[in-house]
């Protein structure tokens, strides 16, 4: 029994697997490609596979980097360092082969020329390229130049992980939504700043000119100052000089908040944005009627883009799905009239009747409604209904 609870995810992807290779035996090279990267209908899971594939490779790579700048570790894994240095530069270098092949299946890189030339300039494609491109400088001018500095721009592979998770493209949505707003907040600490510098100098530059040399060396100071960090590397000594530190500080703590504040606040809007635009998408699939499962495959996938759970998910569609049940019913019963409309209809005919209640006497209401020109059948129905 526990061997088969163990052997339950193996069985999965075996499947998964299957499923994949049958389903895309009939699509072109390209389009199966594409699938195997990109989350579609026809991946079946197995672009997740391959992104955590890529995502291990990262954190490997990573780790690796970063214990080689430590000697002991490097001189008895040197080897082993190199070797998975190796590796992973194959894995990210056959990604990018195939995302750039396969990029031609988006319309908007559409053509297989210019298509590929802007999905090269793009900046996921970039990342790509920047995070597999010190490996091949390296390899190839290692003779003519010294690069080794090259090393540490290695730990950009680190970007690569953005293009897994949908926070960061969220992230920019609501820095884009409060770019302005942002924008005046930068003013603001660039103003304080210079004139915390500017006083700082006037202050400490006769007692401390070492320290207070110049108004833009002074700017360090105010930098840390304003951000409540102090290092104490440069601290004010007179009088004026601390007074006007303790007041700095003091506003610091204001002024410096509130970028932090505004994304704090707009990333949770932002997101509460995309999640009330993925519910209206599913309000107008569901409600339609040509909503089919591959319709559904593909909400699914924003939810995960979005990061809400399936139990997030399956909510909204049974909330949906009882909208939808209420809409269609086609009998609503009024008193001890039965009416058969539906719930559109009823608005629409009670909103007709409100009208002409507003705009006609009280006394002519009556002969308004049994007036056959003017309403209709079910409008005098409501109305003896509501009498």
């Amino acid at each position: 029994m526990i061997v088969g609870t163990h052997l339950k995810p193996v069985a999965n992807v075996y499947q998964n697997i299957v499923k994949f290779i049958v389903n895309n035996r009939q699509r072109s090279l390209r389009q199966t490609v594409f699938s195997l990267l990109h989350p579609t209908p026809h991946s079946y899971d197995i672009n997740k596979y391959i992104d955590y594939v890529v995502i291990y490779a990262v954190l490997t790579s990573v780790v690796c980097i970063v214990l080689e700048t430590v000697q002991s570790i490097n001189s008895v894994w040197s080897l082993e360092f190199k070797t998975l240095d190796l590796i992973t530069v194959i894995i990210f270098s056959t990604e990018y082969i195939l995302r750039v092949y396969c990029c031609c299946e988006v319309s908007t890189y559409s053509g297989p020329f210019k298509g590929r030339i802007k999905y090269i300039f793009s900046i996921g494609s970039l990342i790509d390229l920047l995070a597999i491109s010190p490996f091949y400088i390296s390899l190839f001018a290692n003779k003519s130049y010294d690069l080794r500095f090259l090393r540490i721009f290695r730990l950009t592979r680190l970007l690569k992980l953005t293009r897994y998770t949908g926070t960061l493209i969220t992230l920019l949505k609501a820095v884009q939504r409060e770019k302005y707003v942002l924008l005046a907040a930068a003013f603001m600490m660039i103003l304080m700043i210079v004139l915390t510098a500017s006083l700082g100098y006037l202050f400490e530059h006769d007692t401390q000119p070492d320290k207070f040399e110049s108004i833009p060396t002074s700017m360090y100071w105010a930098v840390i100052t304003l951000a409540s960090v102090g290092y104490g590397d440069i601290t004010p000594i007179t009088p004026l000089g601390r007074l006007m530190t303790v007041i700095v500080s003091f506003v610091g703590i204001g002024i410096f908040a509130i970028p932090a504040g505004l994304m704090a606040s707009s990333f949770t809007d932002q997101l509460r944005l995309d999640r009330k635009v993925f519910e209206d998408d599913v309000r107008k699939l569901v409600t339609s009627d040509q909503f089919t499962k591959e319709d559904r495959r593909n909400l699914e996938l924003e939810a995960e883009r979005l990061h809400l759970s399936k139990e997030v998910v399956d909510e909204i569609f049974a909330r949906l799905d009882l909208e939808k049940g209420a809409a269609n019913s086609n009998e609503i019963t009024i008193g001890n009239v039965s009416i058969e409309l539906t719930l559109e209809e009823y608005r629409k005919e009670i909103n007709t009747l409100r009208r002409l209640a507003l705009n006609e006497k009280a006394h002519l209401l009556t002969e308004q409604i049994n007036d056959t020109s003017k309403t209709t059948q079910l409008e005098r129905d409501i109305w003896k209904a509501l009498s």
